[in-house]
C-alpha cells in the first residue's frame, strides 16, 4: 500500500499505534449535478452531460463495485464511460490493462492510476484510490467518495435514461442513513479494519462488531425483503459488495471467520437476490477479486498465493420471493 505526498509516491499503510486501520478521508468531493448547481452540501456543481464524465474502477474493489452497479442499473453505460484497472497493484498502485485484464486508460492515456490523480493536481497528497469520476471537458477529478458517487448516479443523468428507478427516495432517507451509519463502520470498512489490523486487541474489536452487526442483519432480513423495508435501495447496494466479497476472501484471507455468509439463511438468501438482479452479475469478478486480494495485499498474504476455491453459486434459487 502506498499514496502521494505532494506528487510524490511513497509507501505506508495508515495504523494508529494500537495497531487499528484508519481510512483515509477522499480529497476530490466536488458533484454533478442535473443542471450544474452546487451539490447536497454546497460542493461545486458540474452539470450532467452525455459523454462528459468517465468512470476509473476496478472490479476488485467494493467501493468501485457499487459505482458500476449504479451505472447498469440506471442503464448509464453509453453516458458514462468506464476504465478498468489491473487486478494486481503495479509499484505505484493501480495500473491499466494489459492483455489478460483490465483496460487502457482511453481517456488520459497513462499507464497508472496516480498520473490520472497528478493530471487533477500534480502537488496531489492522498491515496489513490478507486472509484474516480473524471470530468473529459475540465480535465480533472470530479469526486473519488463512492458513496456520493453513486447518489449522482441516481439522481443527476436522469434525463440521458429511461430508468426511473430512485434507490435514495426522499421519504426514506433517515432510515436509509441510519442503516448505511450502522453497515459502514461494522460492515463495510469494519472487514478492512479487521484484515489490515497489527495487534490482536485491534483484529477483535473490529472482528467481534462484524458478526454482532451480522446478527442483527439476520433478523432484520428475517421480518421483511429488503433493509428498508419492500423496495431495493442505496442500502442494499452497499451492503451488497461487501456480501459478495465476504465468503471468498474476507472470511479467510481478513480473517473474518466466525462464519460465513452462507451460514445466515436471510443473508445468503438476500445476497443471491441482489447478484440476479438484471445488470448485477455482469459488474461481479470473482477472478478480479480473489487476484487482488490475495495477490496484492502481501502484508496479509506474504505468498500471494490465490487459492482454488471456494465454490460459489450465487446464481442459485433464493426464498426472497416469500415476502410480498
Amino acid at each position: 500500500m502506498g499514496l502521494l505526498v505532494n506528487g510524490a509516491w511513497q509507501e505506508d499503510i495508515s495504523r494508529t499505534k494500537e495497531g487499528r486501520f484508519i481510512r483515509p478521508t477522499p480529497v476530490f468531493r466536488n458533484f454533478v449535478t442535473p443542471d450544474g448547481s452546487p451539490g447536497p452540501s454546497g460542493q461545486g456543481g458540474f452539470a450532467a452531460e452525455s459523454g462528459r464524465y468517465h468512470l476509473y474502477v476496478s472490479l476488485a474493489c467494493p467501493w468501485a463495485h457499487r459505482t458500476l452497479i449504479f451505472r447498469s442499473l440506471k442503464k448509464l453505460e453509453n453516458v458514462i464511460s468506464v476504465s478498468i484497472t489491473e487486478p494486481l497493484y503495479g509499484k505505484t498502485g493501480w495500473e491499466f490493462g494489459d492483455a489478460r485484464a483490465g483496460t487502457a486508460d482511453t481517456i488520459n492515456g497513462k499507464a497508472t492510476l496516480a498520473e490520472v490523480y497528478l493530471l487533477a493536481d500534480p502537488h496531489y497528497t492522498g491515496r489513490v484510490s478507486v472509484p474516480v469520476l473524471w470530468d473529459k471537458k475540465q480535465q480533472t477529478i470530479v469526486n473519488n467518495e463512492s458513496p456520493e458517487i453513486i447518489r449522482m448516479l441516481n439522481a443527476a443523468f436522469d434525463a440521458f435514461t429511461d430508468v426511473c428507478a430512485d434507490y435514495y427516495p426522499p421519504a426514506l432517507r433517515s432510515e436509509i442513513d441510519a442503516v448505511n451509519e450502522l453497515i459502514y463502520p461494522n460492515i463495510n470498512n469494519g472487514v478492512y479494519r479487521a484484515g489490515f489490523a497489527t495487534t490482536q486487541e485491534a483484529y477483535e474489536e473490529a472482528a467481534k462488531a462484524i458478526f454482532t452487526t451480522f446478527d442483527k442483519l439476520e433478523q432484520r432480513l428475517a421480518r421483511q425483503r429488503y433493509l428498508v423495508g419492500n423496495q431495493i435501495t442505496e442500502a442494499d447496494w452497499r451492503l451488497f459488495t461487501t456480501l459478495v466479497r465476504f465468503d471468498t476472501v474476507y472470511y479467510s484471507h481478513f480473517k473474518c471467520n466466525l462464519r460465513r455468509i452462507a451460514d445466515y439463511p436471510n443473508l445468503w438468501n438476500y445476497t443471491r437476490e441482489l447478484y440476479q438482479v438484471p445488470g448485477v452479475a455482469e459488474t461481479v469478478s470473482i477472478d478480479h477479486i480473489k487476484r487482488h486480494y490475495y495477490g496484492s495485499q502481501r502484508q496479509v498474504n506474504p505468498t500471494g498465493i490465490v487459492p482454488i476455491g471456494p465454490e460459489i453459486e450465487f446464481s442459485a434459487p433464493h426464498d426472497r420471493n416469500r415476502f410480498r
